[in-house]
């Protein structure tokens, strides 16, 4: 099982960008997914996640602005930031797990398999 996240950039606060994660392998197209951010000199943090019933998750950091949801044709995770901010500049990470899971759940250990990352910079 492999993930690639793509669609980071540059953008100015207050801008949008979505970020992609598809993941190829032998896995089921219903497996829990997440998101994670880790900023330069913090820990990694998750921010949102979707259950094999695709209901979602958010940190309260994003609610409101992130929107995570599936393209099931494309085997693609998406991540839709709206109204980004300063604190918004992380590296940012898709992760899954094999099986089905019902309830999203924050706790890294629960992913078994993680992408390389994408960087977003949000400038003033």
């Amino acid at each position: 099982v492999q993930l690639a996240e793509s669609g980071g950039a540059s953008v100015q606060a207050g801008g949008s960008l979505t970020l992609s994660c598809v993941v190829t392998g032998e896995i089921s197209g219903r497996a829990p997914m997440a998101w994670f951010r880790q900023a330069p000199g913090k820990e990694r943090e998750a921010i949102a996640s979707i259950d094999s019933s695709t209901r979602t998750r958010y940190a309260d950091s994003v609610k409101g602005r992130f929107t995570t949801f599936k393209d099931s044709a494309e085997n693609t995770l998406l991540l839709q930031m709206n109204s980004l901010r300063d604190e918004d500049t992380a590296r940012y990470y898709c992760a899954t797990d094999r099986g089905l899971r019902f309830g999203g759940t924050f706790d890294q250990k629960a992913y078994e398999y993680w992408g390389q990352g994408t960087q977003v910079t949000v400038a003033s």
